[in-house]
């Protein structure tokens, strides 16, 4: 058994968090990373186990195109700071994993440089992919390359060349031995070479017991990563398309299909566990996601009980809002403030329900290891038990207005909701509960012999907003000029008049355009909304 089978994530993107510069002046270390020092115990509080955070190192902008992966980008600290920041999770029985960027690199990092400088007899003229010196590209190097994604800004890595398969070994074995992390996220992993994966497992097998390998993949058979072979475990993007859309459709045959899917193709199960989320910094926020808000509940019951492994976003927990527009990913990584939410767990319906949800899930090893058999299925209810050494756990939930009443098999006992303190017991091999409207309940047996601190929790109510306030300040007028033409506080304002558009603009939402002073980024930003 691996640490990472009973971890609960918190993800954080580390840039936006701390709300660095867009763009990297390269100047002297600013230690932002010490800020994040205060979200550990809120980490800690509200259930979680583990910490995904990245990207790290220095960088141009997004921290995608890295310049440098042994310093902490310059935006945030030191290695000292990244070090201290570690050990301290590690204290607080946080494991951390990294972001692993190593599909591409920015045309900043210094074997690209070289390319520059030195052409045809660069000495790393092969550490890229397809380098034609009878091309040109926007930067007029005088020469193309193959890139990712279209963007000549994040140059891709010759991942079969093995002096580029040598340095990123040698890069991971430094973060281990520099920083004692748990294991990486691997980005872009799903166009990753196979080679190259297996040269990381090895790698892997090699720094530290249990180090974990996690791959970003969207589409396509997970099992083709996930083996002895190449990574522990994918992102579960099937499941997160499932989570929003099963509640927005109201369609839980399409969650509890995807999940049985799964299973019978072998991604699920036989020591596999996905990586499972509903939402992160590439996508939009959940709260904002949903149709209805209330079922803000039933999803993130189910991301913590069914099969795989549970992941929050930063902020997510407090149902703030996040819109992906076409050019931008600003509104998606804010700059929050955690002394706003100093009394979340007890006044926020959303992060009472996460802190109760990561109390349940640490201290019920049905939730982690427990085999998964499908109960009761119709468009608006659903029903399904985690089995594990004779404990059998029922977990329901109810996406419609109205309450429902479900009748299970089970076995002849009394079952206890961890969420409300309801006592219900079984008969003649069938239990029959009572399902909140847009809730859920987790069934422990009395066997089990568990208490729970956080019982009582209440449904996230439709018609109040979990996010922060709404902000009073009327906003200000956005002339009537070209976008180039706008100084920054008018890109600003046209930033948030196009929010306005979408629905009310709140203070989270508004200090994230006016903490952004970059005009390129605004620029994008503004010319992104639909």
């Amino acid at each position: 058994m691996a640490w990472y089978d009973e971890a609960i994530f918190y993800h954080i993107y580390p840039l936006g968090l701390c709300g660095a510069p867009k763009q990297n002046p390269y100047g002297e270390p600013v230690h932002r990373l010490k800020e994040l020092v205060l979200w550990i115990d809120h980490i800690k509080e509200i259930g979680c186990n583990a910490l995904y955070i990245g990207p790290l190192f220095e960088s141009v902008g997004h921290g995608y195109e890295t310049t440098d992966y042994r310093k902490l980008d310059s935006r945030l600290g030191t290695n000292e700071d990244l070090r201290e920041f570690t050990a301290l999770c590690h204290e607080k029985g946080i494991r951390v994993i990294f972001d692993g960027v190593f599909n591409h690199t920015g045309r900043d990092f210094f074997a690209f440089q070289d390319l520059k400088k030195n052409r045809e007899n660069s000495a790393y003229r092969d550490w890229f992919c397809h380098v034609n010196f009878n091309g040109n590209n926007e930067y007029n190097d005088g020469f193309s390359y193959e890139n990712w994604g279209g963007y000549n800004l994040l140059v891709k890595l010759n991942q079969r060349n093995p002096e580029v398969i040598a340095y990123i070994c040698d890069v991971i074995r430094f973060w281990v031995s520099e920083f004692d992390i748990d294991g990486i996220r691997l980005d872009a992993a799903d166009v990753l070479d196979f080679d190259f994966m297996k040269a990381l497992r090895s790698v892997a097998k090699e720094v530290k017991e249990d180090f974990w390998l996690m791959g970003e993949v969207i589409h396509g058979d997970y099992t083709r990563w996930v083996n002895e072979g190449t990574l522990h475990s994918v992102t579960n993007y099937h499941l997160y398309k499932a989570l929003y859309s099963g509640h927005n459709d109201h369609n839980y045959f399409e969650i509890a299909h995807t999940i049985r899917r799964q299973f019978e193709t072998g991604i699920q199960g036989n020591g596999i566990k996905l990586y499972n989320f509903a939402d992160n910094h590439d996508v939009e926020r959940i709260y904002t996601k949903l149709i209805n808000k209330a079922h803000f509940a039933p999803v993130h019951i189910l991301l913590y009980t069914l099969p795989g492994i549970p992941s929050v976003y930063y902020g997510s927990e407090f149902g703030i809002e996040g819109k992906k527009e076409r050019y931008s990913d600003d509104s998606l990584r804010p700059a929050l403030h955690l002394e706003e939410y100093r009394d979340a767990v007890k006044n926020n319906p959303c992060t009472a329900l996460i802190a109760a949800l990561g109390e349940i899930r640490q201290k019920t090893p049905a939730l982690s290891w427990g085999d998964y058999a499908e109960l009761c299925l119709t468009n608006r209810q659903y029903a399904f038990s985690r089995n594990w050494k004779g404990q059998d756990v029922i977990i329901t939930v109810n996406n419609d207005d109205n309450d429902a009443s479900l009748t299970v098999p089970a076995r002849n006992q009394t079952y206890t909701g961890a969420l409300s303190g309801e006592e219900v017991k079984a008969e003649d091999g069938r239990l029959s509960v009572n399902v909140r409207a847009n809730f859920g309940e987790i069934w422990i047996p009395d066997s089990a012999g568990l208490e729970f601190e956080h019982t009582d929790v209440l449904p996230v109510p439709e018609e109040i907003p979990c996010s922060d306030s709404q902000s009073s300040e009327p906003l200000k007028q956005v002339p009537d000029k070209p976008y180039e033409e706008m100084s920054v506080e008018e890109l600003q304002a046209a930033i948030l008049q196009k929010m306005a558009v979408n629905g009310s603009v709140s203070d989270q939402m508004k200090r994230t355009v006016t903490e952004n002073v970059w005009k390129d980024s605004l620029l994008n930003w503004v010319k992104s909304f639909r």
